[in-house]
């Protein structure tokens, strides 16, 4: 038996100074509820699909019923829905099946992440049908924020944009389109440059010259232009010539 664990009124019950700095992976089956206590950060790493050690996730191989009450899972209700009574190997069912529960600070950490990442894929992929450009970043949020947007900490900004846009139109004017840009680049920066025009959208032609230098045809979201010219001109010390595609 893990240290920072005893008996207490015939029930095994975590002491509450050592609970308090774990959580919890829940799992429901057939309306009974099953629960164990994890270390947050490493559990969440699991759950990511890092490569960490169930041994480092999980505080005890205990399964409850009722974590924070100390109430264990009777060896019956383990029987019956993990096909064993082997509290350790019905506690790896939970924490691979069960729901992590966040704690406050990764939850909110989670979610800012998210919230920025969703908020950078529209700049890209959208832009204001009056005047062509992106919305800044700023405006966007404040959109968000008039709109009541709730954000998923766990699904991915992009599963999630579709959502948030249309929850966004009544208050922000958003138009998706694409537009198609000429791109020359001189011999020196076509490696780079090649790498910058794929990670903003797709190639649809490619020139390669007799001195070596690269004429292209990318076709990208009219919002990712800003961008676009900016990593060209870093990349390529402002030789890119970019001219848009009628």
């Amino acid at each position: 038996m893990s240290g920072g664990f005893g008996y207490g009124g015939g029930e095994f019950r975590p002491r509450t100074h050592e609970a308090s700095k774990f959580t919890t992976v829940k799992l429901t089956i057939a309306g009974e509820h099953f629960e164990i206590l994890v270390n947050p950060d490493s559990a969440l790493s699991y759950k990511q699909g890092r490569n960490v050690e169930p041994s480092a996730v999980i505080v005890a191989d205990e399964v409850y019923s009722d974590a924070r009450k100390g109430l264990r899972a009777s060896s019956e209700k383990l029987k019956l829905h993990f096909g064993t009574d082997d509290h350790s190997k019905a506690a790896l069912e939970v924490l691979k099946r069960g729901e992590l529960n966040l704690t406050q600070e990764q939850r909110k950490k989670l979610t800012d992440e998210k919230r920025r990442a969703i908020i950078a894929a529209i700049s890209k992929n959208f832009v204001d049908p009056r005047t062509l450009l992106p919305h800044p970043p700023l405006r966007i949020e404040q959109a968000m924020q008039e709109a009541r947007v709730t954000v998923d900490p766990f699904q991915e900004p992009n599963e999630q944009m579709k959502t948030v846009v249309e929850s966004l139109r009544t208050i922000l004017p958003l138009k998706s389109e694409k537009i198609k840009l000429q791109v020359k680049v001189a011999a020196q920066y076509t490696g780079q440059a090649i790498g910058v025009l794929k990670s903003f959208g797709e190639i649809i032609k490619e020139d390669w010259l007799a001195d070596g230098s690269l004429s292209a045809i990318v076709e990208i979201p009219a919002g990712g232009q800003p961008g676009l010219l900016d990593r060209l001109g870093s990349t390529t010390r402002g030789a890119a010539q970019v001219t848009v595609v009628k």
